[in-house]
Formats: structure tokens, sequence, C-alpha cells
């Protein structure tokens, strides 16, 4: 017998506090570094997603941005069926074509979430199983200048060697954000030597590099050690494909882009106008769970692979029912100090540094929805603000 689909009658967004020790932001566009001594404390955001049936969606993740994009488009969502995933996504997407489609992404991850809790099974089944287990890389803090820390390439090689013997089968490099182009090069070439031929590298300088001759000469660098991919490299942000496609024909090393323009529609323009190799796709800029499984099914039909951006349970769970994606991000991960997230999961779910088995491996939660369990006692005590849409 059916049961009568829940509707949304409510939805909240609160925000608390985390405190990291060790943390500070680089001074030039407020990336997290390592700074000893220093203590962060950061802000996060949870939606919750109420029915009249009395089950409730939840997600924890996204920035300030996308939050303060919730008045235009909530009445889309407000007394919907919880279910209409697709409906709420399209007429959100419609509302919010004049503001980056931002905040409709935690929307639809808690309602997935919320779904997943109404049948009793995880999203990846709901999506449809492809794995349960994936393998992970090591993905690095940008680099500092600390004494103890990511100060030059040999630090940074030694770190990957660390992670090698943690089990981790691949190592992606963030390098310092002021740093002259010849550094960049000898921290590639630092990290190729100790573990090239071992593990799988990555490079992702943050859209660091100031020219597009910079560029060439970093990626040549890791065409000599056969890197993996190499990610969002100079100042035009990662938008312009025809750059993209330019540099393609000049280096050997895969690139990977994406990150950085949001949706369905402009990843397969740029996939077409030929500007990257692998896809990036992010849970929290491209449209949620629904958004992220379009563009890994529209790359599949180019042959392309996708890659997840950060970690996190949706991340997991879509990879859990993707053929073409190859590694987890975990991230960011340092050797003095703990990932910049807030913890606040519950029943041992972890994205630390040591969360991999000895293959290098994660697995993807079995709990129902998202799979994972919220610590509301911690967020409560640290709770700043609270909005009620309803």
């Amino acid at each position: 017998m059916s049961r009568k689909p829940p509707v949304i009658t409510k939805v909240d967004v609160t925000e608390y506090a985390y405190t990291l020790k060790n943390v500070g932001t680089d001074g030039t566009i407020n990336i997290p570094v390592y700074k000893k001594g220093s203590k962060f404390t950061g802000k996060a955001r949870i939606v919750r997603v109420f029915t009249d049936q009395g089950v409730v969606g939840e997600y924890q993740g996204g920035s300030p941005t996308e939050y303060s994009a919730f008045p235009m488009f909530i009445k889309t969502v407000l007394g919907r069926n919880a279910l209409a995933r697709e409906a709420i996504y399209n007429d959100a997407k419609q509302a919010l074509r004049q503001h980056a489609r931002m905040g409709m992404s935690q929307v639809d991850m808690a309602l997935w979430d919320l779904a997943g809790k109404w049948f009793d099974v995880p999203v990846y089944q709901l999506l449809g199983e492809h794995r349960r287990e994936f393998p992970a890389y090591a993905s690095t803090y940008v680099g500092d200048r600390e004494r103890d820390g990511l100060k030059s390439p040999e630090a940074y090689a030694d770190f990957a060697e660390q992670c090698l013997e943690m089990g981790y089968r691949a190592f992606k490099i963030h390098p310092w954000q002021e740093a002259p182009v010849e550094e960049h090069v000898a921290l590639v070439e630092a990290v190729g030597k100790r573990v090239g031929g071992k593990m799988d590298l990555m490079l992702d300088p943050f859209c660091a590099l100031l020219t597009f001759a910079d560029t060439i000469k970093v990626g040549r660098a890791c065409d000599a050690y056969n890197y993996y991919w190499y990610e969002d490299p100079f100042k035009d942000g990662g938008i312009s494909a025809f750059a993209h496609k330019k540099l393609r024909e000049l280096i050997k090393t895969p690139l990977l882009q994406l990150e950085h323009l949001r949706g369905l529609e402009p990843h397969v323009d740029f996939i077409v106008a030929g500007g990257t190799d692998f896809v990036r796709i992010d849970q929290d800029y491209d449209g949620g769970i629904t958004g992220v499984m379009k563009i890994a099914h529209a790359a599949e039909g180019f042959g392309l692979d996708v890659e997840p951006h950060g970690p996190g349970p949706s991340r997991r769970q879509c990879m859990a029912a993707m053929r073409n994606s190859n590694y987890y991000e975990l991230g960011l991960v340092h050797p003095k100090v703990r990932p910049f997230h807030a913890p606040v999961y519950l029943d041992g779910y972890s994205d630390e540094i040591d969360a991999i088995d000895k293959k290098g491996n994660l697995r993807v939660p079995e709990g129902p929805g998202l799979g994972i369990k919220l610590d509301w006692k911690y967020i409560e005590k640290n709770k700043t603000g609270r909005v009620v849409y309803e």
C-alpha cells in the first residue's frame, strides 16, 4: 500500500562556530593555512527540511554566499512534495537564474537525505549502486613557511612519502600562493622524484600562476614526472575554455577543470570546447546531488571521468553510484594540523587523514539518507544563529 508523500512545511538553517588550533588564513585570498600557535574560528551551517509526515532531511555544508540566496528561491520549495526533487531542482534553477544558482544545492542534498530516510535506504541505493568503497587521495593544505610545515619542496616530498606509507595511492599538491614559478617547478620535481611511479600525483595551484607562460613551464615539469592531472593552474580562474584548450595542446599532463563554473550546461559547453580532460564536480556548487549526477552522466557520454571536489558524506554517496570517477578527495591534510572542517559527525564517520584502510580506500556510509548522524548537542552548544522559512 502506497503512502501519502511527505509535504515540505518548513526549512531552517542553523549556523554554529568551531575552532581549529594552529590554523590561520593566507593573507591574499583567505585560504586556510598552517600557522603555528594561531587559532581559527570558523562558522558552518546546516539546512534542515521538515515535512508533515515527521521525516526531516539534513545537510551540513555550504558557504554564507549560498545561504544568502535562500530568500530568492525558498518559495519554490515550501508546500511541495518532498520527493519531487527533479521538479524542485528545475524551479529553483529558474528562480536563481540571475544569481549563479547558489543555494539550491544545499536544499537538494537535504531532500536526498530526506528521501533516503523515507525509504530507509542510503542515497547511493536510490541512485543505483556501483560500488561501496573507493580509493582516496591525500589533498594538502596550501604551502606555508613554518619551520615544521610545508615550507619547501623537500617538506612536501616528505609528507607525500608519509601518506604513501599510510596506504594512500595518490597525493595532490596545493602549493604556496605567493612563490616564484621556479619554486613551483622545484616542488613538482621534488615530489615526482621521491614518490613518482609509486603514487598518482596531482597539482592544483589554486589559480595562483600569473601568466600562461608560467603555466606552461609548470605543466611541462608535470609532464616529466607523469602527473595524473594538473588542475586550475592560472589566474583566469579556471573558466576560459579557449585558454585551457591551448594549454592541452602544449603539454601532455591531463587537465582537470570546471570547479569554478556552475551547473550542467556550462560543464557540457566546456567539454565540447575541448577545455579539459577530467571534469570537476561539486555537490555544493553544481545543483546538489541531482546536479552532479546529471554532469556525471553527461561526461560519461563523452567518455570522460568526473572527480568530486572535497570530502563529505554526499560525495561518498555519489561516488558509490558512479562508474566514471577515480578518487575521493580527502582533505585538506597536513603533517601538523587536522582537516579544515567542523567535527560534527557521529558514529565513527571521519574524513581525517587516518580514515583510509590499509589499501587506501574509504567506504560509503550505510545509514539511511546521507548515511550519517550529526552531533546536535555540539551544534546547539556552539550555535550562533538560526533562520526559519515557513
